[in-house]
């Protein structure tokens, strides 16, 4: 017989249960941050420039860019932090994520050289 998650919820010990209904509001799915600040596909849509099937598609999506992560939180009014936590250690705000990284001029400076010597080699 298959149970529902309300069953194995109320067999759970009142404190382990109390830690996952917790846990399980921390949790949310894109489409449950588009739906709680009361925005529609078709809304999200517009605000990013692409059609409603592609927020569709991104919201049944589990492995994504930063960047487009990022976008969609923005989107919405919200900002998006990413946190890296380590036993023993604060929590660590990375920032600057998803933002493009300007070229050094060293490094377009050699490229531009390459690209020089294999054309004089060439000709």
């Amino acid at each position: 017989m298959a149970r529902n998650l309300e069953q194995v919820l109320a067999k759970l010990p009142r404190k382990r249960r109390e830690k996952v209904e917790r846990r399980a509001a921390e949790l949310a799915t894109l489409k449950d941050l588009r739906q709680a600040v009361e925005r529609t596909q078709e809304e999200l849509a517009s605000s990013l420039g692409v059609g409603q099937d592609t927020i569709s598609r991104l919201e049944q999506r589990s492995d994504m860019l930063i960047s487009t992560l990022k976008r969609y939180v923005q989107a919405m009014g919200g900002e998006l932090d990413l946190v890296a936590r380590f036993p023993h250690r604060p929590p660590v705000v990375i920032d600057r994520i998803a933002e493009p990284v300007p070229a050094r001029r060293s490094v377009l400076r050699k490229s531009a050289r390459r690209k020089k010597a294999v054309s004089a080699a060439n000709a």
